[in-house]
């Protein structure tokens, strides 16, 4: 039961995580997520899809982290590198978000996106199944290197940023405001959320317990 709950969570929250992906992207001329920013450009400059490059990169990252530290790579680690970029391909296939008017709603349209990103990472990150391929790789190379986890997430979103922009990705002022608003509602999501499966496996826990003394 705690195992389904976990995992319906974590599910939901990247379902939740690719809706403010998805609405970030439809007015990505105000900036969007460096990682995002990669895979608009690698989009615009090669072809396939946004949501293709999301799973491929995912995937190399997978590959990176399961050689320096497999302990970071698990069955949701997968789950995630697949499902935020067939999410994200969906709803924009489905077109049902609300779009660039070019006018002061765009900015009340990326930082309801970005809250969304927040609220969703920090629901599946609480679910405990598995990092995410791009946190899982930071934090194997944090490991490999013993650096700071500040400091190798600010050295690779750089790069990323950089790379996306050659590519042509979008880059503006959200690109370098995203983490302020994101990492705040992460934080507390992650929290509530983790407060919510600690309850959930207290009572279970409880429960087994007079069941266990009755057996024994």
């Amino acid at each position: 039961m705690l195992m389904m709950t976990r995992w319906s969570l974590f599910f939901l929250g990247l379902m939740v995580f690719s809706l403010g992906i998805t609405i970030s992207i439809n007015v990505q001329h105000l900036g969007i997520h460096p990682w995002d920013v990669l895979n608009v450009g690698l989009y615009e400059k090669i072809g396939l899809s946004i949501g293709t490059w999301a799973i491929i990169i995912g995937f190399i990252l997978i590959i990176v982290s399961w050689i320096l530290d497999k302990s970071y790579i698990k069955l949701g680690t997968f789950f995630n590198a697949v499902l935020i970029g067939v999410f994200v391909d969906l709803f924009l296939w489905l077109d049902f978000l609300p779009t660039a008017s070019h006018t002061w709603t765009d900015y009340l349209i990326i930082v309801t996106g970005i809250v969304i990103m927040g609220f969703g990472g920090g629901m599946y990150n609480a679910a405990g199944v598995g990092s995410g391929p791009r946190d899982g790789f930071m934090l194997s190379i944090s490991d490999k290197l013993n650096a700071p986890i500040s400091r190798v997430r600010i050295i690779t979103e750089s790069s990323v940023l950089v790379i996306g922009l050659l590519l042509g990705g979008p880059v503006f002022v959200f690109t370098f405001i995203f983490t302020f608003i994101q990492s705040p509602i992460f934080q507390h999501s992650y929290y509530a959320f983790r407060r919510f499966i600690d309850d959930l496996d207290k009572k279970f826990v409880d429960k087994e317990l007079p069941h266990s003394r009755a057996s024994s």
